[in-house]
């Protein structure tokens, strides 16, 4: 499996939009207990009854808080308060604070892993936030000076004035204990809570001057992982909208592939308007090669799509079958190359019948996935290559049989013929040092392997 990776290491990689400040809070019993007693066990059930589906005073925030802790589901709720952010800042000491949003943290970790060329390019550089991006040389921020493409690494390409975005993250374990009134709550599962950010200050564009280089950056790049639309508005004030910034993502990957055939993944992100979620779908998912997103995420795009009675089958019961039967949906409808569905116990893949790659490829590039995610999620971070090897020492989750069987009955039970699906177990690190950022890390192995793949057949 190293050999793979060093293959995909001599590739370069462009992304964008999202990069940001991840303030960290490791979460304990008596700092719920006291968010719940200084508003009334009472007034926090009322509001998470109403089950608010952004954040716009505190008791929001508490409210859907408690709500994750009690189900131990992962979830992200938006901030659109700005005003809220001192409140935060009051209320909490961050743990951590490092590089945050999708496009921030796959810059990172490939610029670890020593790929040939990185460029990331997010449309606001603050200073605080060009800190958080590793010192490494291989790492480099789009610029224009005197009317040419110049990458500079991003401690030189700041700007003094952009706005800042800080993603609160409450990382919570499994075990932990609170009462809400008379009742006693245990935290089922480990995982995270996350307060992102969605403020009209911060936008997911190309700048005006570096639109025109698109096309350049797209040359010199292998492959290009974009992510970050979750953070659209629907309208804005100066009266720009959706559509807008929609129509501008499309323009961005027709440039990125003019000169080439640049391979394109869309990391897909949770997006509470359903509105916006069609949007995002069809404007961008056929322009691009390769989608990667969690079975939750699959439900949520395949409501879109129209499919709802589907869709509620996998927020159910969660069953194999019915992912496989979405997928098949999903690649066929957006016309995509290659779907990538991660969840906490298996991986998988779906293609046509004539991807280059077989199945035992898919398989090769999806157990990279996997391995680089639990040397992340044993370590903390990827600091280099060699990291890597942490991660094969992992033992596959315990539900790993039975998901291959599970498996093997959804493909007796669904016609497959016409395409490709392949499905691996994780590897389950029992007591993460973080979880954050493990999606991310499973989508950029696996792309980027498929790609190291795809190079080998003479594909790419």
């Amino acid at each position: 499996m190293m050999e793979l990776l060093d293959e995909a290491r001599k590739l370069s990689i462009f992304t964008a939009y999202n990069a940001n400040v991840d303030a960290i809070v490791y979460l304990t019993g008596e700092i719920v207990q006291g968010l719940i007693d200084e508003f009334g066990a009472e007034a926090v059930r009322r509001r998470m009854d109403e089950y608010p589906r952004e954040i716009n005073e505190p008791i929001d925030f508490v409210a859907r808080l408690v709500h994750a802790l009690k189900t131990g589901k992962p979830m992200a709720v938006p901030l659109v308060n700005e005003e809220l952010q001192s409140w935060f800042d009051s209320h909490f000491k961050y743990d951590v604070e490092r590089i945050g949003g999708q496009a921030g943290i796959i810059a990172n970790l490939l610029a670890n892993l020593d790929f040939r060329k990185v460029i990331v390019y997010t449309p606001h550089l603050a200073r605080r936030q060009a800190e958080m991006f590793v010192p490494k040389k291989n790492l480099f921020y789009p610029v224009v000076e005197n009317g040419k493409l110049v990458l500079k690494h991003p401690h030189e390409a700041y700007r003094e004035n952009d706005p800042v975005k800080v993603n609160r993250i409450f990382e919570f374990r499994a075990g932990m204990r609170f009462k809400l009134g008379d009742e006693t709550i245990t935290v089922p599962y480990s995982g995270r809570f996350i307060v992102s950010a969605r403020f009209e200050s911060i936008r997911v564009y190309t700048r005006p001057e570096l639109k025109p280089f698109l096309s350049e950056i797209g040359l010199q790049v292998d492959g290009a992982i974009l992510s970050g639309y979750q953070g659209i508005r629907l309208r804005y004030s100066d009266g720009k909208d959706a559509n807008y910034y929609l129509r501008e993502a499309k323009k961005d990957i027709l440039l990125l592939k003019r000169e080439k055939d640049v391979k394109v993944h869309l990391e897909f992100a949770s997006i509470q308007s359903r509105e916006l979620r069609k949007k995002v779908i069809y404007n961008l998912f056929p322009l691009v090669d390769s989608v990667g997103m969690d079975e939750s995420e699959i439900a949520y795009v395949l409501s879109a799509l129209g499919y709802s009675k589907l869709a509620d089958r996998i927020f159910t019961y969660n069953r194999i079958e019915d992912t496989v039967l979405g997928g098949k949906i999903l690649i066929d409808e957006m016309n995509l190359e290659v779907l990538q569905i991660h969840t906490i116990y298996y991986l998988m893949y779906i293609t046509h019948a004539d991807n280059p790659l077989s199945e035992e490829e898919l398989r090769k590039s999806l157990e990279l996935a996997t391995t680089l995610a639990a040397a992340r999620a044993s370590l903390g971070d990827i600091r280099s290559p060699e990291d890597f090897k942490v991660g094969l020492s992992v033992p596959y989750n315990e539900r790993g049989e039975y998901v291959k069987l599970r498996f093997e009955e959804a493909k007796r039970r669904l016609r497959t013929r016409e395409y490709k699906v392949v499905i691996i177990p994780t590897r389950l690190v029992e007591n993460p040092v973080s979880t954050v950022g493990l999606g991310d890390t499973i989508s950029t192995g696996a792309f980027t392997s498929y790609l190291a793949l795809l190079k080998e057949k003479g594909a790419l």
